[in-house]
């Protein structure tokens, strides 16, 4: 998957970050080939060893630590993964934002809980994006960020503050949030 990315390294890596974290977030069930899950550069092939050498290199290293908190916040957050085939588990927030090649939406478990999952799919950093949220939460938290440093990102991001839902409204919604948006990365908020 790393060499089907486009850009240079450095886009590489971050655009299969955001694209894992676009994956664990949607719908569907998820799908990785052996040695996907720290990004070997080559296909994999049933005659070969996987190439564990990768994990010498530190960027290697922070995409194997993405999948593996992907994994556990996808089995400790039921809005990921209960109703995925279901349409009341899903709900656009943002998929006409074109201009800053954007996508947002709302995943439900049905019980009440919620995850909001927020792409940024250009190498721009989006500060004080305004995104419309749903009524009855009143503050929202990173809970992950594929920019992080310790996955191989830049660091920008909100984990350092809790984002408090305001009355004026984005996309169609009377409450939304203010945050900033990592480039070429994908976010994961929970009600705070």
């Amino acid at each position: 998957m790393l060499g089907k990315m486009p850009g240079d390294e450095w886009q590489r890596f971050a655009n299969l970050r955001a694209y894992y974290g676009f994956m664990w977030g949607h719908p569907g069930k998820k799908l990785l080939f052996m040695g996907q899950e720290f990004a070997q550069r080559e296909e994999w092939h049933h005659d070969h060893a996987l190439p564990w050498e990768c994990l010498q290199d530190a960027r290697h290293v922070g995409m194997q630590q993405l999948i593996r908190d992907l994994n556990r916040l996808y089995r400790q957050v039921p809005a990921l993964h209960r109703l995925d085939c279901e349409a009341q588990g899903f709900e656009w927030i943002a998929a006409q934002d074109a201009d800053n090649s954007l996508l947002a939406w709302l995943r439900r478990d049905g019980d009440g809980g919620m995850a909001l999952v927020i792409c940024n799919f250009t190498p721009v950093p989006r500060q004080g994006y305004r995104l419309g949220v749903p009524e009855g939460v009143a503050q929202w938290r990173e809970v992950l960020n594929t920019d992080a440093p310790c996955y191989g990102g830049s660091g920008m991001g909100n984990a350092s503050r809790a984002l408090p839902v305001e009355s004026h409204g984005a996309h169609g919604r009377a409450q939304a949030i203010v945050l900033d948006l990592p480039p070429l990365a994908c976010l994961i908020l929970l009600p705070a």
